[in-house]
């Protein structure tokens, strides 16, 4: 396993995040035990960030079940607190601040991510969503200043709700921040032009999601891939024909197996090639798909030749999201 240091060298973290959104089941049923097993499988190989949120079902709780049974040292626990917003509301687009994070809001879900958890602790606290118009109050930032001088969390971070990664460039520079999350893949590599690089220059760390395009980018998908009612990629990948997104995918296979075992192996070295991607946040509760992960850290990294010409030729930039929000 690689590291990075999160804002400082005190704190070291695994360049592969372990992303908790699976443990609640929004990729499909699972088993508990299952589960809990899953994390300490990943904890027993280095990995030691683990993204979760008060938004992923029961993924807290099942969290607080794996940490009870691991023996080794504590991870760095980042989680998110969820909105207030009714439904889609402020996810498409923006709503005042009063009604996501109306005041006592933020610190009720961080404490109730504390019992869920079982810790005294959370490391990295995040908005589940954010806007910029939200810097015009003070009141929300206040809140997480004092829940930091009470030793509840360590830093503060925010979580932006689509591919509109602009939306986060004023607050990196402000410095009020310690971490941003985001989408960043290899169909979305825009945080390379301007993101990435304020993060790096304000010692803010960079946090991406959606490496594997919710799994799109495997190559898992197919014209007759079906989903349960329950799992959230039900519509995601119907925002355009699906023939298109698969061919989309077929492009990137003449990179495999010269530069990448797999198409997933070349998705994670894509996104982990730019040194200031602190983390890359893969959901990795099947442990068959999280030990490949894993072994692909210790890869040859892609040449930087490789990586342009993914970069300024596969780029394929469209908001999945709208099929959800609007």
């Amino acid at each position: 396993m690689k590291y990075n240091a999160f804002r400082s060298e005190t704190d070291q973290v695994s360049r592969l995040g372990f992303g908790a959104m699976g443990l609640g089941g929004s990729f499909g049923t699972h088993d508990e035990k299952d589960l809990i097993n899953s994390v300490l499988n990943c904890l027993e190989q280095g990995v030691n960030f683990i993204d979760t949120a008060r938004a992923y079902g029961d993924s807290e709780r099942i969290l607080g079940k794996a940490l009870k049974e691991w023996k080794g040292t504590k991870p760095f626990l980042a989680s998110k607190v969820q909105s207030l917003g009714p439904g889609s509301i402020g996810w498409g687009t923006h709503i005042p601040i009063e009604s996501a994070y109306p005041e006592g809001w933020l610190r009720g879900s961080t404490e109730l991510s504390l019992k869920e958890l079982g810790v005294e602790v959370i490391d990295l606290i995040q908005l589940h969503q954010y806007w910029p118009q939200w810097d015009r109050s003070d009141y929300w930032m206040e809140e997480l200043l004092r829940l930091k001088d009470e030793g509840k969390i360590r830093y503060i971070g925010i979580s932006i709700p689509d591919q509109r990664h602009d939306i986060a460039l004023s607050i990196v520079r402000s410095g009020a921040i310690d971490a941003v999350q985001t989408v960043f893949n290899i169909f979305d590599p825009l945080p390379l032009d301007c993101l990435l690089p304020f993060c790096e220059e304000h010692n803010v760390a960079f946090l991406a999601r959606c490496v594997m395009d919710e799994g799109g980018l495997t190559g898992f998908l197919t014209e007759d891939t079906t989903f349960t009612d329950s799992d959230y990629r039900k519509t995601y990948f119907d925002y355009v024909p699906r023939a298109m997104y698969i061919e989309r995918v077929d492009r990137l296979r003449k990179f495999i197996p010269e530069f990448a075992d797999n198409l997933a192996e070349l998705a994670l070295k894509f996104v982990l090639h730019h040194p200031a991607v602190t983390s890359a946040l893969v959901s990795m509760h099947i442990p068959q798909y999280a030990n490949q992960n894993i072994a692909a850290l210790d890869k040859a990294p892609l040449p930087n030749e490789v990586f342009e010409e993914i970069r300024k030729y596969h780029r394929w930039v469209r908001n999945f999201y709208d099929t959800k929000f609007w």
